[in-house]
């Protein structure tokens, strides 16, 4: 056991300095840091190489971004003679890396709304577009030429855009509630859970020329919707304050409008042009082909997340379970006794808390919070480590304990009774049954933490599941893709299942053989 810890506290240094080296910062003076979703074509999107001029995202390996807002990333870049830096995002931590510093701008198909001026600065327009409802082109509403046609009608839009409040212009409309992203509003029109969703222009077409059995319906400026400009308006967000804002201006005015009409232009036909295989099997097949290294790399990422946080975790649980099971005599050190109450008190907040909330709040406040109020710039995996590694061991440090209660209180006074030190009781004597007692939901835990990295998508960590939402939302092949996702996940955590499994055998067996040949005297006996 001794020498087990010892090698467990090993790795815990390489780890710490995993995380050391790990810590950085995409922006510097030389770079122009862009974020973007790299999963809204035509605006964005991610690709498996560098052709038709993609250029390659900074926080993934071998995936590439493209689309109208890419193009324009790098006229500015170029423009303001800096090195661009391209970093894939989720919608909803685009404003927070901007206003925390960790990108210089997003550049994402974003409407400088009201409230996203209170929060944020926005350049000059670099696009404008038309609001239209995306439907299925047999539907019951395909043939629709007005928005009151669109009565009773389930219409929803993207979450945390100006397009899910355009719903409440459609009367009589069955408001549904919005959703995360494009493609699972799409899967949703496919699947009939919703009639359409609302979209500019642009990302229809995109849409109805990835999957034929969607259109969607434009209409006249009478029946249609009354958006103000700056709501159909696209334009570049930055920092409070910057100045920035003046020369991506000065680009911008670069640009002239037939130069971004021909851009959007050709971007729509390059998702047009794309070959996409017809039946179910030969979309998966074509996914995997394209994207296999992808969904490999995603797959690794999330093991390694998973191993380190989980070994990491457990030490942290051990350390937390021991302190708070100490007994200290108030009698004989009552400073001790005070000290350890308080030290107790912190920790048991430390469970509560982490135990209490979801991790990807977790995330969303250590990963973007660190940077805003103290300063602190981790790189995702590093922030990824770290939550997952706390959140871990707040729940093994209850398991733990729970391993260390169920050990005979005998064993712990027979300790004391031949001369041994609390510290050397629980090494030596305690904690190697309470370990062995909790195997199996040491085991578990790992299980959980593979399929629980998925909320890390929210701070840009390139595990399997941001990879896969970026692979469906630049194919639009939404169900093909996830059911690749769901093989890998369950081809992860089956075997590691497995391997686990084959491990506790294997020590209850040594345990079993050990007792046998020592007449009992295994386990205190």
């Amino acid at each position: 056991m001794k020498n087990v810890m010892k090698k467990l506290v090993g790795l815990l240094m390489i780890f710490m300095m995993t995380f050391i080296f790990t810590t950085q910062s995409f922006a510097d003076k030389d770079t122009f840091v862009v974020a973007m979703e790299a999963n809204y074509a035509p605006f964005n999107w991610s690709q498996s190489s560098d052709k038709d001029e993609a250029y390659p995202i900074e926080n993934s390996n071998g995936e590439y971004a493209n689309g109208y807002d890419l193009q324009i990333a790098k006229k500015i870049a170029k423009s303001l003679n800096k090195k661009l830096v391209v970093i894939k995002m989720e919608w909803d931590g685009l404003a927070p890396a901007v206003m925390s510093g960790k990108v210089d701008a997003i550049i994402a198909g974003m409407s400088p709304t009201e409230e996203r001026k209170k929060q944020i600065d926005f350049s000059n327009a670099y696009y404008q577009s038309d609001l239209v409802v995306v439907v299925k082109n047999d539907g019951k509403y395909s043939s629709a030429k007005s928005l009151n046609d669109f009565k009773g009608a389930k219409i929803t839009g993207q979450l945390n855009t100006f397009h899910y409040t355009m719903v409440d212009q459609i009367k009589g409309v069955d408001k549904i509630a919005a959703m995360e992203s494009f493609p699972s509003m799409i899967s949703a029109v496919l699947s009939d859970k919703i009639d359409g969703y609302i979209a500019e222009k642009p990302q229809a077409l995109s849409a109805q020329a990835s999957n034929s059995e969607l259109s969607f319906v434009q209409f006249d400026k009478e029946n249609g919707f009354k958006a103000s400009p700056e709501d159909t308006t696209i334009a570049i967000g930055v920092k409070k304050g910057s100045d920035l804002t003046e020369k991506i201006n000065k680009a911008l005015d670069e640009i002239d409008s037939k130069q971004r009409d021909e851009l959007m232009e050709k971007m729509v036909q390059l998702n047009v042009e794309s070959e996409k295989p017809q039946g179910f099997l030969a979309k998966v097949k074509s996914i995997f082909n394209e994207y296999g290294s992808l969904f490999l790399k995603g797959a690794l990422m999330t093991l390694f997340i998973a191993s380190v946080s989980t070994i990491i975790g457990f030490l942290i649980g051990i350390l937390v379970a021991v302190i708070r099971n100490a007994k200290i005599d108030k009698d004989n050190n009552k400073i001790g006794y005070y000290i350890h109450k308080v030290i107790s008190f912190i920790l048991a907040c430390y469970v509560e808390i982490f135990r209490g909330t979801p991790m990807m709040v977790q995330a969303m406040l250590i990963y973007f919070g660190t940077k805003l109020y103290m300063g602190i710039d981790m790189a995702p995996i590093t922030a990824a480590l770290f939550i997952v590694s706390i959140n871990t061991g707040a729940y093994l440090s209850e398991v733990v304990r729970g391993g260390i209660n169920s050990i005979d209180v005998g064993q712990m006074e027979a300790c004391k009774a031949v001369g041994m030190t609390h510290g050397q009781s629980m090494l030596y004597v305690i904690l190697p049954q309470a370990i062995k007692n909790i195997l199996p939901s040491i085991g578990n835990e790992f299980v959980i933490n593979i399929k629980d990295t998925s909320v890390l998508n929210v701070i840009s960590v390139t595990e399997l599941f941001f990879i896969s939402k970026s692979i469906a939302g630049s194919t639009y092949n939404i169900f093909e893709t996830y059911a690749v996702t769901c093989v890998i996940y369950f081809v992860l955590t089956f075997s590691l299942t497995r391997l686990l499994l084959f491990i506790e055998k294997k020590v209850y067996n040594k345990e079993y053989v050990m007792e046998a040949t020592t007449g009992g005297m295994f386990n205190g006996k």
